[in-house]
């Protein structure tokens, strides 16, 4: 626990919870497509070096979440509780941009000692109350978090597939520009796969097409810092993500990717290396964003 103003009352001290990155490369993506987006859903403007969410309670069990400009200080302490190891998040009164409201994700623990979680006054804060984005039902924000749960578990999604999963093969005067494979059967995994799960339709592989083709289109026209992303992955391998306008891609370099789309409720849509997919995600490495 740690107060951000220690000669504060017991009220105003802020009981740290958790924390998380809001940088180009590293953001929430329950909150947006991209950086600038996840900045606009917390009312901040978009900065180079990002920001650290400090989120915790005060001495009433009011939720706050504290944005600080001390990036290194948060991702530290991120670091520390990753390892398992005891940290101190105390940010500096002249790192805090803003005390907001409420929380922008679901945190699933309490501060113990004071009251249960609850919203803070209406007039209190930089800002209006922040709340969790809904993923109770299928759409941008459940979007986001199945394409997360993927990166994460990668080889798990993987081993579910076999050649069986993919599309045979078309010509590229069939198959459309862009396209290194075809959406197959989604995963059948518990992980929010729809009434659809195991059926490889027509739709699905012209929907692919054409998130391929406006994956492509960002090495002509770049899109906003945080819509492609790179980060580490075995073998020498990097894991992208991109998304735009109603989609989700999580691609391994040396492998193949995984389509999610906001029309295709709960539907996760394979999509084989073929002949393009390779080149298509090393440019997008390129010019994705990467943690510093």
């Amino acid at each position: 626990m740690a107060g951000t103003d220690e000669e504060a009352g017991a009220d105003d001290a802020l009981y740290v919870l958790t924390a998380v990155l809001l940088t180009p490369a590293q953001f929430p993506s329950v909150l947006g497509d991209d950086y600038p987006e996840a900045c606009a859903a917390l009312g901040l403007t978009p900065r180079a070096e990002g920001y650290g969410l400090v989120l915790g309670q005060d001495g009433t069990g009011a939720r706050w979440t504290v944005v600080v400009d001390d990036v290194s200080l948060v991702a530290v302490a991120i670091a520390s509780w990753d390892c398992g190891l005891e940290y101190e998040l105390s940010p500096d009164e002249r790192a805090v941009v803003a005390a907001l409201p409420g929380w922008p994700l679901a945190v699933a623990v309490a501060a113990p000692g004071v009251p249960a979680p609850h919203d803070p006054d209406p007039e209190a804060g930089d800002g209006p109350l922040l709340s969790p984005p809904d993923t109770a039902v299928w759409g941008p924000a459940q979007r986001r978090l199945g394409a997360d749960e993927i990166a994460l578990r990668w080889a798990e999604w993987r081993d579910q597939l076999d050649d069986d999963s993919f599309a045979p093969p078309r010509t590229a005067e069939t198959a459309g520009p862009g396209v290194g494979g075809e959406a197959g059967s989604p995963a059948t995994d518990g992980g929010g796969a729809g009434d659809g799960a195991g059926r490889r339709t027509p739709e699905g592989t012209g929907a692919v097409r054409r998130v391929l083709a406006q994956a492509r289109a960002y090495l002509d026209s770049p899109p906003p810092p945080g819509r492609v992303r790179s980060a580490f992955a075995p073998g020498g391998a990097r894991t992208l993500r991109a998304d735009g306008p109603g989609w989700s891609m999580v691609a391994r370099t040396d492998d193949i990717a995984f389509v999610l789309l906001d029309e295709r409720p709960g539907e996760v849509l394979p999509v084989g290396r073929g002949p393009e997919l390779p080149g298509l995600l090393e440019s997008l490495d390129k010019l994705a964003v990467r943690p510093s």
